[in-house]
């Protein structure tokens, strides 16, 4: 019989949608190349190689985002450790979501999410470079 589930995903979302920064795509759109702000993107590979990147994001596959920001994690990677503003996205908008709720949670500080995810930023003309 299966388990039922305590916490549905639009939860989750919902309870993460209240407590992060959700940033416009028009306004990230004037800020992704800003040396202030640390654009994340969450997608694995496959999705970076099949359709791209916002010019200079950083890499972060969500399955390692708590791993590299602890700075005592043997993974954690020094883009994490500046006195920056983190813009994290994913496809939709829901990767990003979780993923800011929980680097706020770790303390990872200004963070926020793009509103639409990669698709609403490709859908309002925002540049794209390609990944190898």
């Amino acid at each position: 019989m299966p388990q039922s589930i305590t916490k549905g995903i639009k939860s989750l979302l919902a309870e993460a949608n209240a407590v992060v920064r959700t940033l416009p795509v028009a306004k990230a759109k004037a800020l992704y190349d800003n040396p202030d702000y640390v654009f994340v993107d969450l997608r694995d590979i496959r999705e970076l190689q099949r359709s791209g990147q916002i010019p200079g994001a950083f890499s972060c596959p969500r399955g390692m985002l708590e791993f590299w920001i602890d700075p005592e994690s043997p993974y954690h990677k020094d883009i994490f450790n500046q006195d920056k503003t983190y813009v994290f996205y994913c496809a939709s908008a829901w990767r990003s979501a979780l993923s800011a709720k929980v680097a706020q949670e770790m303390g990872l500080s200004p963070v926020m999410h793009l509103e639409g995810g990669f698709t609403e930023w490709v859908k309002q003309g925002g540049r794209v470079e390609n990944r190898e």
